[in-house]
């Protein structure tokens, strides 16, 4: 592996801007506001603590929070001290978190305040963590085991390098939801994340650090950005990492739990120019609330959603340019291993159509056997990214193979989104293999049964998964949370799907739940949606 002395890193890149841009806002939270030499400067302290703590250089730091702006300026300190930030589902059980911290090899948690008594349930079993940083949320009390994050972030008074320096090579990991398995802990070197994220740019940074081809891209303090899905996910947190490159602003809003009327309330409050959301999960509830007031909020502000992860309907991006011509929608096709495989974009004067995506340069749909789907033969394939990607699973070197595949002497990572290529070279996209239905032989996608039912008015939000059929294998059924005032007609719902998708692709049952009970993030935990299926249709 190339070694990257000169490559990009965040803490340098970090540290650049607060450097030309000291004065300008850098987070905002409520009425909390930190320029960006408060930024820089807080870092250090936590860099500092950490050193001073006896962490070694790419040791692994979990982030045990909920949105705040200790979270990002965590990590900026996690980087300046060359070590690896953990990304912690703040919803784990105990001994989903005691797996992730132990598998990460974590020495240090960073952690709210409303989490204290279950660091404290753990401790004993993961003795690795030697420290404990507490996060003061107005909840509980500093306990004594733990650091303050204040006093910590307080006690740096110059910038902070550790000892053995940083580089291009440092890591950032990702670990995946485990809604389809055990999370995977995604390695990315910093060098590799910035081209990535970087790669749609009309002008993208050099491959060596170049400070004044930097300079030349935010010639002024760059937007301010809302992550409307949790930083301990990609969709939110390679935004706001992404925004602070370019000088801009990160903006959190107050409340733990997703509520649209907040974040259009953050939205003209702090003039954001940019959110993240994951898909309709995000985007419905914002249309709602948008319709039923519709002089409520001046969004003029906004100008950029971006959206990864889940689908999101060309209706729902119809309904919001409605509200503000000047939106630009991108709807972005990656995952934890492959940042940017796909787009879509919507603005006023150009549509798309749901689930369909413009391939990257790098990007192909490749067959079960190799072979590069052709376009317009109704084949089906996994889409693969070539090029500056992830490098692996931490410590899982059989997944890894399987995810990260040589084909004709090059490395594509294959994360296992199923798509077809239509003639004029679009993608449509299918959704993951591994929520695959086979019924009567025929391979139904959830995602796209899922989207046909949400389209009608009846319909808040759906799940779709197979269960056991003597006849076919596996007979299609649908869960399906009403909308306020309505309620769930079988047959009507049938009918519906069958308008738009083939008859084999439509729920044989469909059942009505209270919620869907979407994660954070906005996905699906279908485990647990299918166990809920069998019992009540009598199969357990």
């Amino acid at each position: 592996m190339e070694n990257r002395t000169n490559g990009w890193n965040f803490a340098d890149i970090w540290e650049h801007q607060a450097d030309r841009y000291p004065q300008s806002l850098a987070q905002s939270q409520g009425d909390r506001t930190f320029t960006w030499a408060e930024f820089d400067r807080r870092a250090d302290g936590i860099a500092l603590a950490l050193i001073n703590a006896g962490v070694a250089k790419q040791d692994k730091v979990a982030q045990y929070m909920t949105n705040c702006p200790e979270y990002v300026e965590s990590m900026f300190g996690l980087f300046k001290a060359a070590l690896i930030p953990i990304n912690t589902n703040y919803r784990y059980t105990e001994d989903e978190l005691v797996y992730i911290w132990d598998n990460s090899d974590a020495v240090a948690v960073i952690f709210h305040g409303s989490f204290t008594e279950t660091c404290a349930n753990v401790r004993s079993r993961v003795p690795r963590v030697k420290t404990w940083i507490w996060v003061d949320d107005a909840t509980t009390p500093c306990p004594a085991w733990a650091i303050a994050y204040e006093t910590a972030a307080a006690c740096a008074t110059a910038r902070i390098t550790a000892p053995w320096g940083r580089s291009g090579d440092d890591m950032y990991f990702l670990y995946t939801g485990g809604t389809t398995g055990i999370p995977k802990g995604v390695m990315w070197l910093q060098d590799d994340m910035v081209s990535s994220l970087d790669a749609a740019s009309k002008n993208p940074l050099p491959a060596h650090v170049d400070w004044s081809a930097l300079d030349a891209r935010s010639t002024k303090p760059g937007p301010m950005n809302l992550p409307a899905a949790p930083l301990m996910h990609g969709t939110g947190a390679f935004n706001a990492m992404w925004n602070l490159v370019l000088a801009g602003s990160v903006t959190t809003m107050m409340g733990r739990s997703f509520d649209a009327a907040e974040l259009l309330d953050t939205v003209q409050q702090h003039r954001v120019n940019s959110i993240s959301i994951v898909g309709d999960a995000f985007a419905k509830p914002i249309l709602r609330a948008l319709n039923e007031h519709p002089n409520k909020w001046d969004i003029t502000s906004l100008r950029v959603i971006i959206s990864s992860g889940v689908m999101w309907s060309s209706e729902t991006k119809a309904g919001l340019l409605e509200h503000n011509q000047r939106l630009i929608m991108i709807d972005s096709l990656g995952s934890s291993e492959a940042v940017g495989m796909a787009s879509s974009t919507t603005t006023a004067e150009g549509k798309s159509d749901t689930a369909k995506f413009k391939l990257s340069p790098n990007t192909k749909v490749i067959s079960e056997d190799g072979r590069e789907v052709v376009a317009g033969s109704g084949e089906r394939g996994r889409v693969a990214l070539r090029g500056r990607t992830s490098i692996g699973y931490y410590k899982d070197p059989a997944k890894t193979a399987g995810t990260f595949i040589e084909i004709d002497g090059v490395r594509y990572t294959i994360p296992g989104d199923w798509a077809e290529v239509d003639a004029d070279g679009t993608v449509r996209l299918l959704g993951r293999g591994s929520q695959c239905i086979n019924t009567g032989g025929e391979k139904v996608y959830p995602e796209e049964v899922e989207e046909a039912l949400k389209r009608h008015p009846s319909v808040a939000d759906a799940a779709v998964v197979g269960v056991p059929d003597e006849r076919f294998g596996e007979a299609i059924t649908a869960l399906v949370e009403a909308r306020t005032g309505f309620g769930v007609d079988e047959g009507v719902l049938i009918s519906h799907v069958r308008q738009t998708l083939a008859a084999y692709k439509s729920p044989k049952r469909i059942l009505e739940v209270d919620t869907i009970g979407r994660a954070p993030n906005g996905k699906l935990d279908y485990k647990r949606l299918k166990s809920e299926a069998l019992d009540r249709l009598g199969l357990l």
